[in-house]
C-alpha cells in the first residue's frame, strides 16, 4: 500500500506542477481509500478514528486558512485541491502526521517557491503549485515518520 500511496502522490505532484490543478478524480478516491485501508487493515498506518479526524482536519485547516486569507485579501491564497490532498494525507497517515507534513511542505515550498519565482521571472504575488511540496512532505512522513523529531535536536 505504501507504493500505491507514493505513486499517487508523485502523479499528483507531476499534474499540479504542470497544470496548477489537483484533480478530484485522484484526490477524492485517495481520501476514501486511506480511510478504508486504515479501517480494514490490521497493521494500517493509523487507526480508523485518526484517519477520519486526519481527513477532516487536513481539509478543514487549509479551508479555514484560505477563507481567512480571502476575507483579508479578497482572493484565494491556496487551492482547494491542496486541501483535498492534505485531507488524503491525513486519511492515510492520521491527524498526528499533519503538523509534520505542513512543516516540511511549508519549508520546501518556501525554498521551492522562491526558486520558482526567480526561475520563471515572476513577482511575489504570482501563484505557484503547492501540491508537489505537500506530496513530497507526505512521502517523507510515510517513509521516515520521525524525520522532524530526529532532525530538530541536530539543528539545535
Amino acid at each position: 500500500m505504501k507504493l500505491l500511496l507514493i505513486l499517487s502522490l508523485l502523479y499528483l505532484a507531476y499534474i499540479d506542477w504542470h497544470t496548477f490543478r489537483l484533480p478530484d478524480y485522484v484526490t477524492l478516491p485517495l481520501i476514501c481509500i486511506g480511510i478504508v485501508f486504515n479501517a480494514v487493515s490490521e497493521p494500517g498506518f493509523t487507526n480508523t478514528s485518526s484517519a477520519l479526524i486526519g481527513g477532516i482536519m487536513g481539509y478543514g485547516f487549509l479551508w479555514a486558512l484560505n477563507t481567512g486569507f480571502r476575507a483579508i485579501k479578497g482572493r484565494n491564497g491556496i487551492g482547494m485541491g491542496d486541501a483535498k490532498l492534505l485531507a488524503a494525507l491525513g486519511a492515510w497517515l492520521g491527524w498526528v502526521a499533519l503538523p509534520n507534513i505542513l512543516f516540511i511542505a511549508s519549508f520546501l515550498g518556501l525554498i521551492g517557491g522562491l526558486a520558482w519565482l526567480k526561475f520563471n521571472k515572476q513577482k511575489l504575488h504570482q501563484a505557484f503549485p503547492f501540491g508537489p511540496f505537500l506530496a513530497i512532505a507526505g512521502i517523507i512522513e510515510l517513509l521516515w515518520p520521525q524525520f522532524i523529531q530526529n532532525l530538530l535536536p541536530q539543528l539545535i
